[in-house]
């Protein structure tokens, strides 16, 4: 597929005027579900318009009622010319957001404008586009995709590409690693040389070393190449859209649309 075709960066305002050289649509992670609820804006450049709306919900404690904050969404829409929602809602299910998606997807629905959700929402509505990590430490892409497809359908499905770098003691009877900075992975490689390889089921390089303080360790690390194999597994699967997040590839991009 054409890899810039349908893909959406998500930047907060300080990096909005960066990730809009790209030329591709930028979800405005400038919003916020506080209590009321209302609809809470950090600042953003008067100057930006366009792109879609990004909004979440940490510290919402999930009352109150949809009316009121389903316009507020709208009326700042028009103001400032969005024509998407993307929701990056984590924990679970909220009814009261459930029920803002579902007005707000027959709004957005009537206009054209698309709404992304995390996919513990992705149930909350048969329109919303879901939106599927493609972070695994385990199993395989390939199968994970595939089987979103299957469940919403592979127009509805999303690929949320974010880059992976987490260092993992062996045995991980938690899955759970350790994440690394760039330049703390770049100075373990300088100072490792370890052999890379590939694993084609987590579409991601990896590699193993041997601590003498706390025994062996394996490596998981994304750079350009395999997130362009990310999106083409997706493709594979019947997936053309996905979400980056701009602070965490601002030094791939170039190589990632390339």
């Amino acid at each position: 597929m054409e890899l810039n075709s349908k893909l959406i960066l998500t930047a907060p305002p300080d990096r909005c005027r960066e990730a809009l050289a790209f030329g591709l649509p930028v979800a405005h992670a400038a919003y916020r579900i506080g209590g009321g609820p209302h609809l809470f804006r950090a600042n953003m450049p008067v100057s930006v318009r366009g792109g879609l709306m990004g909004l979440d919900c940490a510290g919402f404690d999930g009352r109150g009622q949809p009316d009121a904050f389903c316009q507020e969404v709208m009326g700042e829409c028009a103001a400032r010319g969005f024509t998407g929602l993307l929701c990056d809602f984590e924990g679970r299910p909220f009814p009261l957001l459930e029920e803002v998606l579902r007005r707000l997807s027959a709004l957005f629905q009537n206009r054209g404008w698309p709404i992304y959700v995390t996919e513990p929402y992705g149930g909350s509505c048969k329109t919303v586009r879901v939106l599927i990590s493609s972070a695994l430490s385990g199993g395989s892409l390939a199968q994970r995709l595939q089987e979103a497809a299957e469940r919403y359908g592979p127009d509805r499905v999303v690929l949320a590409v974010e880059r992976v770098a987490e260092d993992f003691y062996l045995p991980s009877p938690d899955g759970q690693g350790r994440p690394l900075t760039r330049d703390a992975l770049r100075q373990t490689i300088e100072e490792r040389s370890p052999s890379v390889f590939f694993s084609t089921e987590l579409c991601a390089h990896y590699f193993t070393y041997m601590s003498r303080e706390n025994g062996a360790h394996f490596v998981l690390f994304d750079d350009a190449g395999s997130i362009r194999k990310k999106l083409q597994v997706a493709a594979r699967a019947g997936i053309h859209r996905a979400v980056l997040a701009y602070p965490q590839v601002d030094d791939l991009l170039k190589d990632i649309l390339a």
